[in-house]
């Protein structure tokens, strides 16, 4: 009797690797068959949010063009006399979604109505910009300092100081312009002493406009401040 021959190893292995390779193509195509379409909308949705964020950028910066364009013709006529010809350019950067363009064109809305001395008009004008969150911050204390300039006769002093206190501080952007109001503020409450004082600071802020720098020395000299002497007091400390 015949005994059956064994199967040799290297058979035994290729018959492994044949139902391996048999078990992988099934699963691939029943992963196919029951994800292939979500695979496909999932890579047809991914080129088109890339197509789109490359479209929004080349808008954005075709847009910023053409505001720009917009801000250099509205210029262009204030600059030639035409205010009244600048006033729809004006109103439409007004409204634009870029914040520094809005800015700008509010800015300049209202230095046009301060040339026709509408300080009212004008303190409201830069009071939309202190208003609005979505422009930088820089924009927005400007505004304040210039807000505050054009309705300064009619605030209370102590209205100025609260408002512009947060500006007036040593190596802050617009301590000269913040400091000057507050100190005249300070005269008008007889607070000579904070008076002199702020001055004193601002003669010795290298970083405040040399005219400003001059005009605190004088005053805090005339409160009788030693500007000088007190800077040294401060380096001493």
């Amino acid at each position: 009797m015949e005994l059956p021959l064994a199967v040799p190893p290297q058979t035994n292995e290729a018959f492994l690797r044949e139902v391996d390779e048999e078990l992988r193509r099934d699963q691939a195509l029943h992963f196919w068959t029951r994800y292939g379409k979500l695979v496909i909308g999932a890579v047809v949705l991914g080129l088109a949010a890339f197509g789109g964020m490359l479209y929004w950028q080349h808008r954005t910066e075709q847009r910023a063009g053409e505001q720009g364009k917009t801000l250099a013709t509205a210029f262009e006529k204030i600059g030639t006399g035409d205010q009244a010809a600048a006033q729809n350019p004006l109103a439409e950067l007004a409204g634009s979604g870029s914040g520094a363009y809005r800015a700008s064109a509010k800015f300049v809305q209202a230095d046009i109505m301060l040339q026709k001395n509408d300080l009212k008009g004008a303190a409201a004008k830069f009071g939309e910009v202190v208003g609005d969150a979505s422009i930088a911050q820089p924009f927005r204390d400007l505004a304040l300092i210039r807000q505050t300039s054009a309705e300064y006769d009619s605030l209370k002093p102590e209205t100025v100081v609260s408002r512009l206190r947060p500006l007036a501080e040593k190596g802050a952007p617009w301590f000269g312009s913040a400091g000057e109001m507050i100190a005249v503020a300070y005269l008008r409450m007889k607070r000579t002493d904070l008076a002199g004082k702020i001055y004193g600071q601002m003669a010795n802020d290298t970083l405040v406009p040399e005219s400003i720098r001059q005009r605190a020395a004088q005053m805090a000299s005339s409160l009788g401040v030693d500007a000088g002497q007190q800077d040294g007091d401060k380096k001493a400390r």
